[in-house]
């Protein structure tokens, strides 16, 4: 299996979310990037606006996989899918989206390392 590496970005949709009201997202964030198998994760205001489709297209590089903690899966496929297409990345390859609304910290990590674990890294 090809080794890829893995960036972690945490869309908190312009951070007052009614659904990130019990996650701890600075807490969550941090957690994520220091002690987990990612090789970095950073926090976007709104990765679904114009500026955030720019930052994508400017971002996203072939080689890597990413997984995107926010909203919806669907949504983010659907939302997400110009900017990685325009990157030569394959969404359905290389998006890992995860949906941790309305969880509590201990809850979204668990998410974060089943997909980690799915993805090949051990946590």
């Amino acid at each position: 299996m090809e080794e890829h590496r893995i960036g972690f970005i945490f869309c908190v949709c312009t951070g007052k979310c009614p659904g990130f009201a019990q996650l701890d997202i600075w807490d969550f964030i941090n957690i994520v990037r220091t002690e987990y198998p990612v090789e970095y994760g950073f926090i976007h205001p709104m990765l679904c606006d114009e500026d955030g489709e720019r930052f994508l297209e400017e971002f996203l590089r072939q080689g890597s996989k990413y997984i995107v903690a926010g909203c919806a899966p669907v949504m983010q496929k659907k939302l997400f899918r110009d900017a990685f297409k325009k990157a030569g990345l394959d969404i359905n390859k290389d998006l890992i989206p995860l949906d941790v609304r309305n969880m509590k910290l201990k809850e979204a990590l668990n998410v974060v390392k089943t997909a980690l674990r799915e993805a090949g890294r051990d946590v």
